[in-house]
């Protein structure tokens, strides 16, 4: 899974859970469009950042027990082979277009 797809599923998660509208972990998949093992391995990876996340059974949806802040900032530019060669100093790259990491900039 590429990072910024992962880090976007990441804070959309983020933002049902601190409305505490996600819904069962069924529907939070159907809703995010994902599988519900992704659901839980993407709850785990907010609580390796430290979310205080629990699921409350009758109202049905995840909430944080405690204040927790979860911020995305991502920049990525493409450099052109000239630039490169300024930049590193005549030493060049090669950037594969297929990339999702090079093919413009992505502010999540």
């Amino acid at each position: 899974m590429s990072t910024i797809k992962n880090l976007e599923r990441l804070r959309q998660l983020h933002l049902l859970i601190d409305q505490e509208t996600t819904g069962a972990p069924l529907e939070l998949a159907h809703r995010l469009h994902i599988s519900e093992r992704l659901v839980y391995h993407l709850i785990e990876q907010l609580r390796d950042y430290n979310a205080p996340v629990k699921y409350d059974r009758s109202r049905k949806t995840y909430y944080y027990y405690d204040d927790f802040e979860f911020q995305v900032n991502i920049s990525v530019s493409i450099v052109s082979h000239n630039e490169a060669t300024k930049i590193f100093g005549g030493h060049t790259f090669k950037a594969c277009r297929k990339h999702p990491l090079l093919q413009g900039t992505n502010n999540i």
